[in-house]
Order: structure tokens, then C-alpha cells, then sequence
């Protein structure tokens, strides 16, 4: 397919530009830009606090800026604020930069999304989209007056930009995917039956884009069964070489081996044992030897079946092994699925800490198997469960209220909606790390919330005692009550986190452990810059920032009260 032009979404607040952008990068690939949240990576600030500290004037002047840059290239898929298209300058550049498609809502629908945001289809949301074009929070649009008389003035204010758009798409009754291929039919980006690539695959989560191309993240039940047959599409040449651990090795590990035999591709297996403590510089040597015996080629795939741990390590090994081989995800776990499989971060321990020696490499593919997490335990399903609700805590409200709604079937692995779930929190992750591969623009640093404490808790009692998600959960309530201590958001937030942890049986403190040691350990994370340690908080359910002026005496105390 060839690279299209710039798609541009604008529209009224609640209008669903956001919603309908991430679904539209979903189905075609194309990289989404939203770019309120560009503006608030700039800055620093939320667009609220922007228009307080500096006025309209500046807020509007970044927001040229912005648009400009983003107006420049081709293949992107752009979300402007709601009031970016009445600016001329802003319009001029969109207009002769792309497709501009006005998405639009009768204003007693707007009214209802703003009240009840449940009620826009299901998507993450972002900062841009929940704040409105004015930069304005949303409570204050509803606060005193007629909101729906503010609605209506707003809406004939921006008519006639509005109407200058190359096409107009009534939202009202209409899911973010059925507006997308709306506008993939209007651009002519329909790729269904075109040539079965990856676009086209009916389990596909979503594209990652990065600096050197793209992969798809795919997630259905039972995808293992047919793992080679897409392998095979994908170019994975024979042999391969699949690294898996004691106990993912059967039944998974030799599934994947046999479906890639049927496949014509032959593939060797090394085992590793499980747990954390694999992640060492000792087993990558064990697994180079291991390579060099088999004669291993750089263009011959390295697969990882399993884990955080099994993917972190197979994937450093792929980075380093004749400077790069073909590295290829199979996460058996459901935080690998939701988490660490997707974004190219690999690694291994040092004594000291978590993940301190690795680097950024990408795989080709992810291949989820959601059927693979029935056959988990209770407690390795909640705390894989703790990293896909994390994310609706940083970035996706909806989210949120889906795992409240639904945990009794989500823990049961019920298949619709654990896919349907699983999915929905992939494509939050890809978006991210689509965004901001290397975690130099302060997006991708989101993710981290609660890995602040739960890294620590890991490290200081040496990866024996805490799964991931067990020391994510607690860190979690840590950083909630930061954010509670520091005026940033209301203790009700914290209330409804903690419940929805426990519900999960996910853990919400830890007893017996040294305080020294986690601060020790809290002293050696990677997110320290300037010697302070950037804090991954919420201002609101799927509204998170980062802090680095955070009291070093608050923090101990609140590391005290966790684990005491």
C-alpha cells in the first residue's frame, strides 16, 4: 500500500477524534498523533495549566507550532483540538496537508458523552480529547450556567471552519470503528482481501510504527495453533530458534515448534529455568554458546515462548548475538501479553537491580494466545491482570469502568471479553511506544507507574518473593498516595484503585520487608534524572504526569506505610 496522505480529525469536543484515530492507526498501521498531547510533551504541562500560567495567546502560538511540524511528511493520522481548526494558519496548513475529516455530534450528544464519557465507544482516550479545544478542563464547561446553551453557542461559533473540512462524518450513531473505515474508504485504505498481510489478519491488536518500520501485535484464541503459518507470511526463514522455560516449555513451547515444522520452518529449543533470577548475564552466555553450536545465522529468527522474563532475556540475546538477529515475541503470560512484550525494551538484572543492562530492540511480530492464560494460575492471572490496569489508570478511563463491570468474567478468562481486553490494552501499549520509542519525549515514561516501588520491592528481596505484577499493584497504591499527599488528585481515586486491586486479589501492601533496602533499591532506577527519581502519578482516572519534585520525605514515609 502506498504511504497516504496526512488524515486530519477535528471537531467539537466529545466529537470522538481521539477514540476514532487510535481505531483507524489500529486497522491501517498509520502512526496517531493527537496533537494536544504533543502540545503537553512540549510544554511540560497540562493544557489546563497552560492557559492559567501563560493565557491563550501562548497556549495558541504552541499549538501553531505544533500543528506545523506535524503538518510536514506523509502516513500520519492527526487529532487536532477542538478549536486548532478555527485558527486559519492552523486550517490553511491542514487543509493543503492532507484529508481533513470533520467529525461531528448533535449537541445533546456531546452533552451526554461529557456526563456520562462511558457512553463514547471504547478506546483509550487522551488529554486533548477529555479537555476539550479550549484547553479548558471539562468540569468547567459544566460548571454553573446552561452547559448545553454553552454547547450550542461554541458549535455556531465554529460552523463555518468546521465546514471547510474536505468531508463531514456524523458520529452520533456510530462506533469509533465504523467512522474509521468510513474514512479508510473515502482515502481509499481499505486493504481487506488485498493480499493477507498483517493489516488484514482478523486477530490483529494493533500496528507498533518505529524508527525502523512497523510489526503487528496480534491477539486471538487459540492464534498458537497456526503460529507458523503466520510466521512463515511474516519471512521467518528455517531454522529457528526458540528459547521458553521450564514450565511454559510444555505444553507451549513445543506447540509453537510443532506448528512451525508443519510450516517447513525447523526450530530448535533452549529451556531456561523459571522465575526472575534467569534474566542474568550467565544464561545470555549459556544461550551464545548454545547458538554457536548450532551455527546460528544473523538472518535466522530467535522466538521467545513465555514470559517477561523469557522475552527480556531472548530478546537481549537477539539484540547482541552477531550484532542482531531476527527476534520474534510469543508471550505466554498475561503481563508479557499486555506489557513487555510490545515496545522493544530487553534486558537483563544485575544483582542490584531490575533490568539495568539491555537495549531498545524491536521484534517483528507478537502472537498472544489468549486461550494460553486459562490454563494460568490464580495468582499468575492477577498479577498479569495488574499491568493491563494500569493502564487504564494512566490513559484510558474507559478502561477502568470495563474492569470494574467485568472482573469476575475477566478472572475467569471468559474468551469474548479477556480477548476483547487484552486487545484494547496492546493497542494502548503500541500507542505509546509508537509515539515515543526510546522514552525521550516524557510519553512512554507513563507506563512506568508504579514501577517506582514495585522495581524496588522486586530487587530488595533478590526476584523471590514479589511476582511483577504483585510489586506493580503495590506500587501503584504508593504513588496514588503521593498523589493524594500532594493535592493531585482526590483521595477518591485512591479508593477506587484499591478496590479495584483487591478485587483482582491483587496485593495492596507488603509486610516485612526493609525499608532501607527499597529505598536503596528506588535510588538505582533507571527514571532517576538529576539524581531525583521522576514519578509516574494520577491527577484522575486515565490522566497521569510526571513529577521529579516529589519530597524525598514523603517518600519515605509513604514507602513506610506501604510495607510496615
Amino acid at each position: 500500500m502506498p504511504t497516504p496522505q496526512n488524515i486530519f480529525l477535528v471537531g467539537f469536543m466529545a466529537s470522538g477524534k481521539t477514540r476514532v484515530g487510535k481505531e483507524l492507526s489500529r486497522l491501517t498501521g498509520l502512526l496517531f498523533v493527537d496533537a494536544d498531547d504533543e502540545i503537553v510533551a512540549r510544554s511540560g504541562k497540562p493544557i489546563h495549566q497552560i492557559f492559567q500560567d501563560s493565557g491563550e495567546a501562548a497556549f495558541r502560538s504552541l499549538e501553531r507550532s505544533v500543528i506545523r511540524d506535524l503538518c510536514s511528511g506523509t502516513g500520519k493520522i492527526i487529532a487536532a483540538g477542538g478549536g486548532a481548526f478555527v485558527d486559519p494558519d492552523n486550517r490553511g496548513r491542514m487543509l493543503a496537508g492532507g484529508r481533513v475529516f470533520h467529525l461531528s455530534a448533535r449537541p445533546e450528544t456531546i452533552h451526554r458523552r461529557i456526563i456520562e464519557p462511558s457512553t463514547l465507544p471504547s478506546a483509550p482516550v487522551s488529554r486533548g480529547e477529555r479537555t476539550g479545544g479550549t484547553g479548558e478542563p471539562m468540569r468547567p464547561l459544566l460548571a454553573g450556567g446552561d452547559p448545553m446553551a454553552r454547547i450550542r453557542s461554541l458549535l455556531a461559533d465554529r460552523a463555518g471552519a468546521y465546514a471547510e473540512a474536505h468531508q463531514t462524518i456524523e458520529t452520533d450513531h456510530l462506533t469509533p470503528e465504523q467512522v474509521a473505515r468510513r474514512i479508510m474508504e473515502l482515502c481509499q485504505l481499505i486493504t481487506t482481501g488485498s493480499g493477507g498481510g498483517p493489516m488484514d489478519d482478523p486477530d490483529l491488536a494493533a500496528m507498533v510504527r518505529h524508527s525502523g518500520g512497523s510489526y503487528p501485535v496480534i491477539a486471538g484464541w487459540g492464534v498458537q495453533h497456526g503460529l507458523g503459518e503466520r510466521l512463515a507470511a511474516l519471512g521467518v526463514k528455517s531454522p529457528a530458534y526458540i528459547i521458553t522455560d521450564s514450565k511454559v516449555m510444555r505444553p507451549y513451547g513445543r506447540r509453537v515448534q510443532r506448528s512451525l515444522h508443519r510450516s517447513g520452518i525447523d526450530a530448535h529449543c533452549f529451556i531456561i529455568p523459571q522465575g526472575e533470577p534467569s534474566k542474568s548475564f550467565q544464561l545470555a552466555q549459556a544461550i551464545y554458546d548454545w547458538l554457536l553450536e548450532r551455527k546460528a545465522e544473523r538472518g535466522q529468527a530467535i522466538i521467545a515462548v513465555g514470559g517477561g522474563v523469557v522475552g527480556d532475556l531472548a530478546g537481549f540475546v537477539a539484540a547482541t548475538f552477531l550484532r542482531g538477529v531476527p527476534f520474534i515475541q510469543v508471550p505466554t503470560s498475561m503481563a508479557a501479553m499486555v506489557d513487555a512484550s510490545i515496545g522493544g525494551k530487553v534486558a537483563v538484572n544485575l544483582p542490584q537491580a531490575k533490568n539495568m543492562v539491555g537495549a531498545f530492540y524491536q521484534p517483528q511480530g507478537v502472537f498472544a494466545d489468549v486461550q494460553v492464560l486459562s490454563t494460568l494460575g490464580k495468582r499468575e492471572l492477577s498479577e498479569g491482570w495488574a499491568e493491563a490496569i494500569k493502564h487504564g489508570f494512566i490513559l484510558d478511563a474507559g478502561l477502568v469502568d470495563v474492569f470494574e463491570e467485568h472482573a469476575e468474567a475477566l478472572m475467569a478468562v471468559e474468551p469474548q471479553i479477556t480477548t476483547e481486553v487484552i486487545r484494547r490494552s496492546m493497542a494502548i501499549k503500541a500507542d505509546v511506544v509508537s509515539r515515543d520509542e526510546r522514552e525521550t519525549l516524557g510519553i512512554r515514561i507513563q507506563l512506568n507507574y508504579g514501577h517506582t516501588i514495585g522495581h524496588a520491592l522486586e530487587s530488595s528481596t533478590e526476584y523471590g518473593r514479589f511476582l511483577h505484577g504483585e510489586g506493580v499493584s503495590i506500587g501503584m497504591m504508593g504513588a496514588a498516595r503521593i498523589a493524594v499527599e500532594m493535592g493531585l488528585m482526590p483521595e477518591a481515586v485512591l479508593d477506587r484503585q484499591r478496590r479495584l486491586l483487591e478485587r483482582f486479589n491483587l496485593p495492596v501492601r507488603a509486610a516485612d520487608v526493609s525499608v532501607d533496602s527499597v529505598m536503596q533499591a528506588m535510588s538505582l532506577d533507571k527514571k532517576v534524572a538529576g539524581g531525583s527519581n521522576r514519578w509516574v502519578l494520577l491527577e484522575d482516572v486515565g490522566k497521569a504526569v510526571v513529577r521529579n519534585d516529589v519530597p524525598a520525605g514523603l517518600v519515605a514515609a509513604t514507602v513506610r506505610e506501604l510495607i510496615d
